[in-house]
């Protein structure tokens, strides 16, 4: 539809002032508001067979009943409209219906708002400065907790019948216990799964207040009642209770050690000034071309720091049993294992957005905005680079398995 320049000429006309235009009562909301009106009257004409100034016929006795008021709240603020009724009361307008009260994708900005980070009241601070809203917590809540049920479906869905690598994570984060009203520190534990494509998929989320072989064998029957039937390799940061629970669960899955973590760890027993050297020490061990060469690297990093870090040469070999594994792959393999920047880079997308949360007052919140973190995550591109090679080395090494 073309407008014409006369057409333009006479709306604008008085228009003299950008404010005249854009502003509060500017032209553009005026604008939208009559035709907003206009149409919810054209929908009406159409429920009622007949033309608004016009009279109903004889034998219809519903027709038109006046105006009611209602108040919108969109981006350009609160909009003011009259919705026709019937009196019958059995008109439902399409384009404003019954109960609605935001239009322009205002859910959506509240929920990338919560998303990034921003508390409640950061939120209404946010609405009420950009786009003169006053909103209430309470349809705030209203609007985010309706991510629960896009929560619910996401970690109810079905999943692919093997996966290659499953990699599992813990994260801690601060949430009020709902019995003893206490904040506590609680593990946010996130499966993150890479498929026979390459695709990197966050399975799922659980938050519990302890981990243990009970909770993943439930976490493990949790992903096998959703289609999962075998893991090649599973990888874990010394879960307690884990590799028991993936074995009964998936007794062919290799279990791994997440070597980036035990380095780490490794490294917070250090001095500063010698973190460079032990780092290098400790590459050797993991970088050894056989599980019998690192073995012999471990003696030798012993023999090195036992004096002055004793504690790290034994966490090696208490874990050695989930180390070994990694030296049974090629280095395709072993890159994706070890690197693990697909869950690190998904931790820090899952940091950033509840840094400025001192706490959360529910498990329910903080599933929310951790949810909608994964969420944005995983738009971000979910292919793991150079997966070509590491694919051709899994159909070899798990050929019956990995082409099942």
């Amino acid at each position: 539809m073309t407008i014409s320049k006369e057409l333009l000429d006479e709306l604008l006309k008085g228009c003299e002032r950008p404010e005249d235009l854009l502003g509060d009562a500017g032209l553009m909301k005026e604008l939208k508001i009559k035709l907003m009106e206009r149409m919810l009257s054209a929908e009406l004409t159409a429920h009622l067979g007949y033309e608004d100034g016009k009279d109903a016929p004889l034998s219809q006795a519903n027709r038109r009943n006046g105006t009611s008021s209602k108040v919108l709240k969109g981006q350009d603020g609160t909009l003011p409209i009259s919705v026709p009724r019937d009196r019958e009361g059995s008109f439902e307008p399409e384009l404003i219906k019954k109960g609605q009260t935001r239009i322009d994708g205002m859910d959506d900005k509240i929920i990338g708002l919560y998303a990034a980070g921003l508390t409640v009241r950061d939120i209404r601070a946010h609405l009420e400065d950009v786009y003169g809203l006053k909103v209430s917590p309470d349809l705030i809540s209203r609007v985010t907790d309706a991510v629960l049920d896009e929560v619910r479906e996401w970690q109810s869905r079905a999943l692919e019948r093997m996966y290659p690598i499953i990699i599992f994570d813990a994260l801690r984060v601060k949430i009020r216990d709902a019995d003893s009203r206490t904040v506590k520190n609680k593990a946010v534990y996130v499966a993150l799964g890479v498929s026979r494509d390459g695709l990197r998929e966050v399975l799922g989320l659980w938050i519990a207040d302890n981990e243990g072989a009970k909770f993943w064998l439930s976490v493990m029957n949790e992903l096998k009642n959703r289609g999962v039937q075998d893991v090649l390799i599973a990888v874990v940061d010394g879960l307690k209770g884990f590799p028991d629970a993936i074995t009964v669960a998936f007794p062919e899955a290799t279990v791994q050690t997440c070597i980036v973590h035990l380095v780490r760890h490794s490294l917070n027993f250090c001095a500063w000034k010698d973190r460079k050297a032990v780092a290098t020490d400790l590459r050797r061990i993991y970088g050894a071309a056989t599980a019998d060469q690192a073995a012999a690297e471990l003696d030798a990093f012993e023999g090195k720091w036992a004096g002055k870090y004793a504690s790290i040469a034994p966490a090696w070999r208490r874990a050695w049993q989930e180390v070994t594994p990694f030296f049974a792959f090629d280095p395709a393999i072993r890159k994706i294992i070890y690197t693990t920047n697909a869950i690190e880079s998904l931790n820090r997308v899952i940091r950033k957005s509840i840094k400025t949360r001192g706490s959360f007052p529910t498990e329910e919140a903080a599933t929310k905005l951790i949810y909608l973190a994964i969420r944005n995550f995983e738009k971000g591109g979910r292919n793991v680079r150079e997966w070509f090679a590491a694919r051709n080395q899994f159909a070899i090494l798990f050929e019956e398995r990995f082409n099942a």
